[in-house]
């Protein structure tokens, strides 16, 4: 990863009272899970990934 910045901003928040985080990636695009592993490999995989059979919103 490039420690250049890219202007692209990633986004994941706490549900609270639930084990849920919800991720905003740069382009907009939602995608809630219980797993910060598979949150940040959705994000990172950009564009890829992006159609997840997972738990997407």
């Amino acid at each position: 990863m490039s420690s250049s910045p890219t202007g692209e901003i990633y986004r994941i928040d706490w549900l609270p009272g639930t084990d849920i985080l919800h991720g905003t990636c740069h382009c907009g695009r939602e995608h809630s899970s219980q797993d910060p592993i598979e949150m940040w490999e959705w994000m990172l995989s950009h564009p890829q990934g992006h159609q997840s059979t997972g738990n997407s919103s």
